[in-house]
């Protein structure tokens, strides 16, 4: 793509919600480097959002990305934020359009889907970046650089978890969007934690995995485990409306604002609905977010823990686990200098390398000989407050995809679609290997 350095790259929006809505948002900050000229969206209401929030003329709003593609090349790049079961449909067309693309994770819902989208790429020799946003959040971005610096020597071990808190796990695992995989296509590690098995890959350098081997259930969130006597719809038949964390009273119907159009989504371009509204809406039992989070449609993992095994003998693993009191990522990278070990949500992270002159002779020395230096980003309470979305990687992601189509030099965490291949595989191994009781299943690139 050609650009003009001089101008802002041009955009088009396709698939107007929360994430093509935030990335596009950096048109607002910096003007200079983004403008967005038209949107693709089946939904009027998001298509009339949109337009307004960047003024565009209504001829260049479109129903559908293949409406839009049959218009020939209307600007510089697409910015794609549909959802994971609709990549494969909008980005293969608009990529044999001659855009460029930013393409919200994960990509593809399946292999096939995957090396689909990656060879349509290849044809078009496109610029597709892949929206791994915890790549270019201060805390991860810093950790990488330490290691490239080499300051813990070769990478033998990492370990990283992701605790899921109650209230995000019943909001978009249980009762919402990703809570059926029959519908939405992806699995819940696919869905959420595509971020962290990337984050391992992208950690690792260039040394890939060869075997993944994967363990997880729907251990929580069945009708087995519903409390006595709960009913089938929170505000409706249900006496413990009340007291049960899960009541859609408490989560929802007492805090609307939290959630937003997740939840409230028939209310959208209404107004403000009134609290009457909202309950009414909270006893239809065809309404997924007013079901009993025992008795839903939901059909994916709770928790799921995955083992990974490089080719050069360095291991790997990832445990993600829903319904937790509170959110959480944490990392401990081992390598043969020392390690580096963090918490994202307290954005500090601590590394500890070998010193054996600290050794004592003292009888009761406890065995530490080690250097520690202890990096504190100085971020404490809500993450979009400091730094924006994802620990500030959004709006950073984004300023990136713009460097890198505009034929300059991107970031240390400038994800291309070829990039993001390797991470993609090992989800959808270790899916398979989920399902087949842990079986240990092989990678090959």
């Amino acid at each position: 793509m050609n650009v003009n350095k001089n101008q802002p790259v041009t955009a088009i929006l396709v698939g107007a919600g929360d994430r093509g809505m935030l990335y596009s948002s950096l048109a607002k900050s910096k003007p200079e480097l983004l403008k967005i000229v038209g949107v693709a969206d089946p939904d009027p209401v998001r298509r009339e959002i949109a337009r307004k929030t960047y003024s565009f003329p209504e001829d260049m709003c479109f129903e559908s990305a293949e409406e839009l593609a049959k218009c020939g090349k209307l600007a510089d790049v697409i910015i794609n934020g549909t959802m994971d079961q609709q990549h494969r449909d909008t980005a293969v067309p608009l990529l044999d359009a001659g855009y460029d693309m930013l393409l919200e994770k994960p990509f593809a819902v399946n292999e096939d889907e995957m090396w689909e989208i990656v060879e349509c790429a290849k044809k078009n020799v496109s610029k597709v970046m892949i929206c791994h946003v915890l790549r270019y959040a201060p805390f991860y971005f810093e950790i990488k650089k330490r290691l490239l610096s080499g300051v813990i020597g070769e990478i033998k071990n990492i370990q990283t978890t992701e605790h899921v808190a109650f209230e995000h796990t019943s909001v978009s695992y249980v009762r919402g969007k990703w809570s059926n995989s029959d519908v939405c296509k992806t699995s819940m590690l696919l869905a959420k934690c595509c971020h962290d098995i990337d984050l391992i890959m992208w950690l690792m350098g260039e040394v890939k995995p060869v075997a993944v081997s994967s363990f997880g259930n729907n251990f929580q969130y069945k009708s087995e485990k519903a409390p006595e006597n709960a009913g089938t719809v929170c505000m409706l038949d249900c006496p413990l409306v009340d007291e049960c964390p899960y009541s859609t009273k408490l989560l929802n119907v007492n805090h609307p604002k939290r959630w937003g159009l997740h939840v409230w989504k028939p209310f959208q371009g209404k107004g403000d609905p009134s609290v009457e509204e909202r309950i009414e809406l909270m006893k239809n039992p065809d309404y997924p977010y007013a079901k009993c989070i025992y008795k839903s449609n939901n059909n994916v993992v709770d928790h799921q823990s995955v083992l990974i095994n490089f080719e050069n003998g360095a291991t790997a693993t990832h445990n993600m686990v829903g319904g937790t009191p509170r959110p959480a990522r944490n990392i401990h990278i081992i390598g043969t200098k020392g390690e580096i070990y963090g918490d994202f949500e307290s954005q500090r992270f601590t590394i500890n390398t070998l010193n054996a002159n600290k050794i004592s002779d003292s009888p009761d020395f406890n065995g530490f000989a080690c250097d520690t230096e202890v990096v504190d980003l100085h971020i404490t309470g809500d993450m979009t407050g400091a730094f924006g979305g994802h620990g500030g990687g959004d709006l950073r992601l984004a300023e990136d995809f713009v460097r890198m189509v505009s034929g300059e030099e991107p970031s240390i965490a400038c994800t291309s679609i070829y990039d993001s291949i390797v991470g993609h595989l090992c989800v959808y191994k270790a899916d398979k290997s989920r399902e087949q009781n842990g079986a240990v299943q092989y990678i090959k690139l």
